[in-house]
């Protein structure tokens, strides 16, 4: 016999795979090649990856993650900025941003972000949950989304350590999605998680390689 909580979760799964629609599976498809892309260091990473953030966007308004809505405005948004980017080459038509470690100054930076992103929406959420949406939920989405725009931000400008924040938005949103029913979306971070791991070693091994 199944514990009485472990079959709870199960047929909340169960009943979340049913319910899921085919914005969340375009969604979820996409975001998961253009995770793959963006491991292989792949500018089609950002053209694919439009089509899973327009998607959550709606998503994330229909049932009040509000964080996660704002974070997917903000991928739409640097996803285009990343794409210039990435496309950019010099005179020798070798690209000109390059896969990089980062420096402690690098370090100082992405942290002081992090902080003012998480601090401006955990306030703007708590705000909402008092006033509009009860069903907000301002620590776990204000988490997920500040190291989500970190993380966005550092890959647009190739830094390997832009995984070390995927994976932490990663595990944020796995019980921020399953406690809003979206069964699946919460299995596709499950999903992101392991490949942002691959993504990690993959961008380790190229920045080492490019700075030899």
């Amino acid at each position: 016999m199944l514990p009485v909580r472990f079959q709870e979760i199960y047929y909340q799964f169960i009943e979340g795979f049913k319910n899921s629609t085919w914005l969340e599976y375009l969604a979820i498809f996409s975001g998961i090649v253009s995770v793959w892309f963006s491991r292989l260091e792949n500018i089609w990473v950002y053209p694919v990856g439009l089509i899973s953030t327009v998607s959550y966007v709606y998503i994330s308004f229909k049932y009040h993650l509000l964080g996660e809505a704002s974070v997917n405005l903000y991928y739409t948004a640097m996803s285009i900025y990343g794409w210039i980017l990435w496309a950019k080459r010099d005179q020798r038509h070798e690209h000109v941003v390059k896969i990089t470690f980062s420096s402690a100054r690098d370090w100082r930076d992405q942290l002081l972000f992090f902080v003012a992103f998480y601090v401006s929406i955990f306030v703007a959420l708590t705000f909402l949950k008092q006033n509009f949406f009860p069903g907000t939920i301002p620590a776990g989405d204000a988490f997920a989304s500040a190291t989500a725009f970190t993380g966005m931000w550092l890959m647009a400008r190739k830094k390997v350590e832009s995984w070390y924040w995927w994976l932490a938005t990663n595990c944020a949103s796995v019980p921020l999605y399953f406690i809003k029913g979206l069964t699946f979306t919460s299995v596709f971070y499950i999903v992101l998680f392991v490949m942002a791991v691959f993504g990690l070693i993959e961008w380790k091994k190229r920045a080492k390689e490019s700075h030899a």
